[in-house]
């Protein structure tokens, strides 16, 4: 059974408006999701679950699920502020969305094969989903056993200033043992490094950190669902609390419920994470076709 991948695009209505400005940053206007796509797919994915927001699924799928409907199955979900377990209600004063832990949860009735989560708007690279997707196809019909891309920290560095990486340790069998957040992270005098309170604390160049391209079975949904209501009893009122999916993750390493294999990768990451880091993302793209690594335009 080919592995589903899971695209979390809940944010992508608030960030761009709408979906007409969605951002196309490669060389015949690509968005860095259609790299996404077209990198699952050479690497054995068998289809394409999206989470959104209800309010702007028709412009979501003119605009982007119609790429890709003739070439793999698609199935979009929706978070909503009010998909809650039985008994919760939606504070009338709260905003945000309740986490990415919380989109993933919605795609329960719909996955039923191991599956990989990414941001939209991230670019992983094609080596991170060829490695995932054997990972994900050794998983079948396997449960308690996860996996997440380890990304090497001097990989995911923004040229235009700091940026926030979840920081991994693993054990001797390059299992997670625990992700820290750490909010300042930045090359200073060629050494990359975070920074806490006022004290800069070195970090190893090939460090693994997470940035959120993780793969699970089935049998997840279930414990987010248990584990979401533990949440909400602690944090129903934080206006602004999420649920994450390291959040989760932890909760299950600490608790001998399951393992997460961490999984090396050449890959570079890149995003915008600064509206300075654009000119960047263009040039990457154009360099990787020019290297004959992706046609274009990419979908026809």
């Amino acid at each position: 059974m080919k592995p589903t991948l899971f695209v979390l695009a809940a944010g992508m209505g608030s960030r761009y408006g709408g979906l007409k400005q969605m951002d196309g940053v490669g060389p015949s206007g690509e968005t860095i999701m259609d790299y996404s796509i077209y990198d699952a797919l050479r690497a054995g994915f068998g289809k394409i679950v999206f989470v959104i927001r209800e309010f702007f699924e028709d412009d979501f799928r003119e605009k982007i699920v119609s790429k890709y409907e003739n070439h793999v199955p698609v199935e979009v979900v929706f978070q909503e502020l009010d998909k809650l377990p039985a008994g919760f209600t939606v504070n009338p004063e709260r905003v945000k969305p309740w986490g990415t832990n919380h989109a993933v949860m919605m795609g329960k009735d719909v996955i039923h094969e191991p599956f990989a989560v990414i941001n939209a708007d991230d670019f992983y690279g094609r080596e991170s989903y060829s490695i995932l997707a054997e990972q994900l196809k050794k998983m079948n019909g396997q449960e308690n056993h996860y996996c997440m891309v380890g990304y090497r920290i001097h990989n995911t560095l923004s040229e235009s200033g700091s940026v926030a990486r979840g920081v991994c340790a693993t054990d001797e069998n390059e299992y997670l043992t625990s992700v820290v957040e750490r909010t300042h992270v930045e090359r200073v005098d060629g050494v990359v490094k975070f920074k806490e309170g006022e004290v800069w604390t070195e970090l190893g160049e090939n460090t693994p950190v997470s940035m959120n391209m993780w793969g699970f079975t089935p049998d997840y949904f279930e414990y987010s669902e248990k584990y979401f209501i533990d949440f909400l009893e602690k944090n129903q009122e934080n206006l602004k609390s999420e649920y994450f999916i390291p959040l989760m993750v932890d909760h299950l390493i600490t608790t001998n419920t399951a393992d997460v294999k961490v999984l090396d990768t050449p890959s570079k990451w890149f995003g915008v994470t600064y509206a300075e880091d654009r000119p960047g993302v263009v040039a990457k793209l154009q360099n990787l076709v020019d290297k004959g690594e992706y046609p274009t335009p990419l979908w026809k």
